[in-house]
Order: structure tokens, then sequence, then C-alpha cells
């Protein structure tokens, strides 16, 4: 059956059906729109257009046909033009012409908007939860190894040490970001739609407000013929989802690096690693490159929506049906991509030694030697200099930070004091950086203590 249809004396072509149908993908809104037509009733029969027998048998109706849609034979041989469509008929196969009450006074165009709000409001509570899961693995794996020293990198070379738990922590950040932008996503999401008709509003005096309520919508939309061309709010998400993809795959790339031969520092669990067909030795970590790959999927998916929507008049187009996959695929890949990264921070385990090793071998004490010199009164651009030669001269020399006594250090350089040498250990430096959003080991716990007491209140 068609939604349309009476001013057609032929009815669509089968290429054209086949062209345009949608069903295929968008009966994932199945529920959404069961529900979105349930409040619909409700609203009809406020307008007086049903009677409450009418909405009752309607609503126990569309139950059945949300019970039955849960096995897949539902669908088979199904040819509808989508899932609006398909709603419409098995509610028609169970109460007849009562079923042709249920659009009075509301437009596809309003149907459509609703149900992917509907459903992406889900999906985005769905997304929010697994990352609140990520980032409490991150805290707990903060804090299995607090103790532990890491060198910082710029430009893939080390830089400076940090504790463990504060590189950690930049990624706890990141995804506290992403958070909040999925919560600012979803209040835009969150905007009743239904009572727009067309694109001039309905005819019916429905009671906007009170389908909100209903719905769980915490306002209503304000202009009609905007909604009939919105999807910013599907946009919103969409980028949402890029940046949580793009945190997402920056730790995958560090964590790939991490857990190299070369560096040694993290072993990833057997459960989230593969091997090789051909080579026994290897243990890959494709559930890191999967999630750094599917990064680039959702980036698509954010081009696709923005390219279709470009250039289009208003109101509602045809385009817009365009909408719904790569809104579906993102919302896939983010819940399955936090997931999995969950899961790999759940199962790897430090080998502190290692990047203790690495800090310790390199010369990630330099900036700290020489702040010690600024702050003994030497010109900052003087003590760079003096450090830069003292590096030099221990690359040369074949040197480590730790080989240097104090003595020699100050016959190196008289700005040197003996109690300087205390810094050529990493962890030393480190107490000097003990200001807000440093890395000084005590500002660190308690930054520790302050992420994980957001995320208790982000969950509440």
């Amino acid at each position: 059956m068609k939604l349309w249809g009476g001013r057609f004396a032929e009815g669509p072509s089968e290429v054209f059906e086949r062209f345009s149908g949608s069903l295929r993908f968008d009966r994932r809104l199945i529920d959404a729109d069961i529900q979105g037509s349930q409040a619909f009733a409700r609203a009809l029969e406020g307008a007086g257009i049903l009677t409450a027998q009418e909405r009752g048998t309607l609503a126990r109706a569309l139950d059945e046909i949300r019970e039955d849609s849960k096995s897949p034979s539902f669908y088979e041989g199904a040819a509808d033009e989508d899932v609006h469509t398909l709603v419409i008929r098995k509610l028609k196969e169970r109460v007849g012409g009562l079923a042709d009450k249920i659009h009075t006074g509301r437009s596809r165009n309003e149907q459509v908007s609703l149900d992917i709000r509907l459903w992406l409001r889900g999906e985005i509570d769905r997304a929010s939860q697994l990352l609140a899961d990520l980032m409490q693995a991150l805290i707990a794996c903060a804090r299995r190894d607090s103790g532990a020293i890491v060198p910082g990198y710029t430009h893939l070379r080390r830089a400076q040490a940090v504790p463990w738990p504060h590189y950690l922590l930049a990624y706890f950040e990141m995804f506290a970001r992403d958070f909040e932008r999925l919560q600012q996503a979803r209040a835009r999401v969150n905007v009743l739609p239904l009572g727009s008709g067309a694109l001039a509003g309905s005819g019916f005096a429905f009671d906007r407000e009170a389908m909100a309520r209903d719905l769980g919508f915490d306002s209503i939309t304000f202009n009609s013929m905007d909604v009939s061309a919105d999807r910013d709010f599907a946009l919103d998400f969409l980028y949402a989802a890029c940046t949580t993809m793009l945190h997402l795959s920056r730790l995958a790339e560090d964590w790939i690096l991490y857990s190299s031969e070369e560096f040694g520092w993290i072993e990833l669990g057997d459960g989230v690693t593969s091997g090789s067909s051909l080579m026994p030795q290897k243990k890959n970590p494709d559930s890191l490159e999967l999630i750094r790959g599917k990064c680039g999927r959702v980036f698509g998916d954010l081009t696709s929506l923005l390219v279709t929507m470009k250039g289009l008049p208003s109101t509602y187009n045809r385009d817009m049906q365009e909408d719904k996959e790569p809104v579906f695929d993102a919302a896939d890949q983010l819940s399955g991509s936090l997931e999995m990264a969950r899961a790999v921070v759940e199962s790897a385990r430090l080998n502190p030694q290692r990047p203790r090793a690495a800090a310790e071998e390199s010369w990630v004490v330099a900036t700290d030697l020489a702040e010690a010199l600024a702050r003994n009164g030497t010109p900052f651009h003087r003590a760079h200099q003096i450090v830069g030669r003292l590096v030099l001269e221990s690359v040369r020399a074949g040197k480590k930070p730790g080989d240097w006594a104090a003595e020699e250090l100050v016959k190196f350089a008289p700005e040197f004091t003996p109690a300087m040498a205390a810094l050529l250990d990493p962890a030393e430096g480190m107490k000097t950086r003990e200001i807000r959003g440093g890395a000084g080991p005590k500002t660190v716990a308690a930054a520790l203590d302050n992420a994980e007491r957001r995320l208790i209140s982000w969950r509440s």
C-alpha cells in the first residue's frame, strides 16, 4: 500500500520503486515509528479525532506489531516503500479501516524527523554509557600503575617525563569533551517536530507541548518549514561521533606503537589481538587497527550528509532520505569502537620498567635542568644553551644523565649546583611541576580523584 496515490492515474514503475525504496535500511526505526504513532494516537484522541476505544485498539495493535517485528519472518516478502508504510499496512491488517485515521494531520516529513530523533536519542544514550565505561577503564588502568613513569613525546621524540596516570588522563579529558558534545547533540535531537505537518503546520489543534511531554522531549520546534528541512541535529551527532572516533584513533595509534617490540611498554590481551596465517610468532593489534580504520569511515558519514544537505532548497526534498544510512553507520561504528576500546584498555598490562628505562636513558630531564638554572638566577636563554651543550657532550661521550656525578656537573658549568644533580633522575624533575593541570605527582593524584568524581556525576 501507499500513503499517497489518488492524484496518479498509474502506479510507480518497478525500477522507481526499487530505486527509491528505503525499507531495507530504515526498518531499524520500527520501534521509534510505533512509539511515535502510539503517542500521536493519544494526541488524536485529545483533539477529538479518535475515541478512547479507537485509540486503545490502535495502541494494542501497534504493541502486537512491535512484538512481531522482533522475528525476521515479519519482514519476509515485504515490498513496502519504507518502514512507515510497513507499519500502516500491518496496522490495517489488524484493525481495518481504523488504521486510516492514524495519519490524520500528520505528514511523513515530520514522522521521519520524529523517528530519527527518537532512535538517535537512544543511540546517544548508549554511546554515552559506553564512553563512560571507557573512561572508567582508563582510571582503573591509571590506578593499577600509579607510580609508573613514561616519556612524554613531541614529534614522536622523547620530550619530558610524566607519570603514567597523567598520560592516561590526557585521553580522559579528550573523552570528557566528547561526552559533553554527545550531550549537547542530544539536547538538539530532543526537540519535538510533531505538529509541523509537511511544511506549514498541522490543520488540527494538537497540544504540541503535551505530545512533547508524552514522548520525553525537552521542547518543541518553533518553525514548521525549518522542521521539514532540518537535519542539523543529525549533523551535530555525526560531528560528535567524528571527534570521539578521532580521539579513539589517536589512542589506538599510541598503543599500537607502545605494544610493539620496539617500545615494549604494553602487553595487549590475547582476547583483543590476532595472529598470522603464516607467521606463528605474531600477535597483532588488530582491534586497535580496526578502530583506527573505522575512524575514517565515520568521517565519511559526516561528509556524506554535509554534501547531501549543502545545496537543497527549502523545505523537504527526497535527497534527505540519504540521511539515514550515514547516521546509522556512524552510530554503529561509534558504539562498536567504544566497546572495543574499553576491552583493550581492560586487557592491557603496562611493563613499567621499559618506559622508565626509556626515560632514564634519554635526556627528558633537560628541561628540568634548564628551569633549575633559571630559578637560580641564570637567564633562561643562557640556561637553555648550557643544558644543550651538556646534552651534546653526553651524546658524543655516550653518557646517560645518570652517568653524571654532581661534581662533574658543576665542573662542566659553574652555574650548576651540586643539588641540581638530583634532577638527573626523571622522577625528581616531575616534582617541580605541581601546577594545576601539570605532571607533578601530587597534582596528578588529585586530578585522578577529580576525574573519578566527575565521571560519577555524569553517570548519575
